[in-house]
């Protein structure tokens, strides 16, 4: 599985949104503080999306290891947030959870306040800690997710208007 894991990331730094998909099993799950909780499709369209839309994005995988079900990885993301033009660089720890040679569950986790002070500036600075920043950030997320995939299917997707109940899991909040 240390393959599919450079696989995958080889192809986020190529800003290769469909390599990136075709790691996933059908009924993957994918987890971050930004968007929580998205199914298979959900997944795969996000990261069609962002690398459609990352002008300046560079990943650079850090360190990795797997096993047969099971694998992490550190990885370093460092892009223009396009919402504000400000420089990000992004450290992030991911888990995953392998079925049939592909993703079946894959969680990110990175310091939400870490980011959001990059990317935000001074309302990222000062309320990126703060459940509401989160959650405002969460819903636009998903919100253009959800318009994303609808103009390219013209179909709303499942969980849409999903629960924000869960969305951040135990990421990390906290400077």
């Amino acid at each position: 599985m240390d393959e599919l894991i450079e696989r995958f990331y080889a192809a986020f730094d190529r800003r290769d949104g469909d390599a990136m998909a075709a790691c996933y099993a059908p009924d993957a799950r994918f987890s971050d503080p930004v968007f929580g909780w998205l199914d298979g499709d959900q997944t795969r369209a996000m990261w069609r999306m962002l690398t459609g839309r990352a002008a300046d994005l560079r990943v650079e995988l850090a360190e990795h290891e797997a096993d047969g079900s099971t694998g992490s990885a550190r990885w370093i993301a460092r892009y223009t947030f396009a919402q504000t033009g400000r420089p990000v660089v992004n450290e992030v720890r991911a888990r995953f959870r392998f079925a049939d040679g592909l993703i079946a569950e894959h969680v990110d986790k990175f310091s939400f306040w870490r980011w959001s002070r990059q990317a935000l500036g001074p309302s990222g600075l000062w309320l990126g800690w703060t459940p509401q920043l989160g959650l405002r950030v969460h819903r636009e997320a998903r919100a253009g997710l959800s318009r994303w995939m609808q103009e390219r299917d013209g179909a709303v997707p499942a969980g849409a208007q999903d629960a924000d109940e869960g969305r951040r899991g135990d990421a990390d909040r906290r400077p």
